[in-house]
């Protein structure tokens, strides 16, 4: 006994399947599961002259004119008009973790040196090359993403620079130095330039504009610059709170506002050139209907 032919697909069927084949994802099309990585809006003009021109302005106001631009008397200084000390309940709690030794907040400051203006930017760097070519990137990827990295931490110090001298706080072991003796501690002029943190805003500017660049590419493995760098920027402003050169306030608003710029610069500024390019050839009606199959079927094609 002959078995029964399974009859073949209608041809509505197969009409709809090939008016939805554009909606399935580029992995369908291709057979491959392999990242796809993003050209970012970036000009070497635009680019060099911003991020040259707050390198220079910082670094001056640091280097040049700080004695000059400095409060030689604190703004903010914690204490009422009768000496009384009126430092916040969380400041005062925070400064617990400062060195109880002189040599252990040499220690912690030299460390906090030795983080924030070495370690964190070198391994930023180092490990933003490591995963661009790890995920088949261009030499000119990283020559971009690493401007784009220091064109954050220089903008986010320029705004740290500007606060720091406009607010005048005093910094937590000026603070509890007789007011005879403020003047001759080393660096007097650097007295007064507690809040915010430069170091942490530095830190957290550069990682978190490093791991917000990985993610516009489209990087593999983009999660290590969050896993590693977010730690080590935290280490920063806690060894800064140990040498007793900040409060616990002047940390936090330094990471939270380095943050900010490393997230704003890059997104703002070198957003992904295909996105832009993909909604300027969109068509006013995303969704259009056209005859197919001698006229049997309707296809629907559009952006989704």
């Amino acid at each position: 006994m002959l078995r029964p032919v399974r009859s073949s697909p209608h041809p509505v069927v197969i009409a709809l399947l090939l008016a939805l084949a554009p909606l399935s994802p580029a992995v369908a099309q291709d057979g491959s599961d392999e990242p796809r990585l993003h050209e970012l809006r970036f000009d070497w003009a635009r680019d060099g002259v911003i991020t040259g021109t707050a390198g220079v302005l910082w670094i001056s106001s640091e280097a040049f004119f700080k004695d000059d631009l400095a409060p030689a008397k604190c703004r903010w200084c914690d204490r009422a008009p009768d000496g009384t000390d009126t430092l916040n309940r969380l400041d005062r709690w925070g400064r617990g973790l400062a060195g109880e030794t002189k040599e252990s907040r040499d220690r912690a400051n030299t460390w906090s040196n030795i983080m924030g203006f070495g370690v964190v930017p070198v391994g930023v760097l180092g490990l933003q090359y490591a995963l661009g070519h790890g995920s088949g990137a261009p030499d000119k990827f990283f020559a971009q993403d690493a401007t784009i990295i220091v064109q954050s931490a220089v903008l986010a110090s320029l705004a740290n620079q500007t606060v720091k001298f406009i607010v005048g706080r005093e910094r937590p072991f000026v603070h509890q130095l007789p007011e005879d003796q403020k003047p001759l501690v080393e660096h007097a002029s650097d007295n007064n330039l507690s809040f915010y943190s430069g170091h942490t805003n530095l830190a957290f500017a550069m990682v978190v504009s490093a791991g917000t660049v990985a993610s516009l590419r489209g990087y593999k493995n983009q999660a290590w610059i969050w896993a590693l760098g977010l730690p080590a920027a935290a280490s920063v402003g806690l060894l800064r709170m140990g040498a007793d050169k900040h409060y616990l306030t002047d940390v936090a608003t330094g990471a939270v506002l380095g943050a900010a710029f490393g997230l704003a610069v890059p997104l703002l500024l070198h957003g992904r050139t295909d996105d832009a390019e993909a909604t300027a050839r969109r068509p006013g009606s995303p969704v259009r209907m056209a005859p197919m199959a001698g006229h049997q079927v309707i296809g629907l094609s559009g952006a989704f």
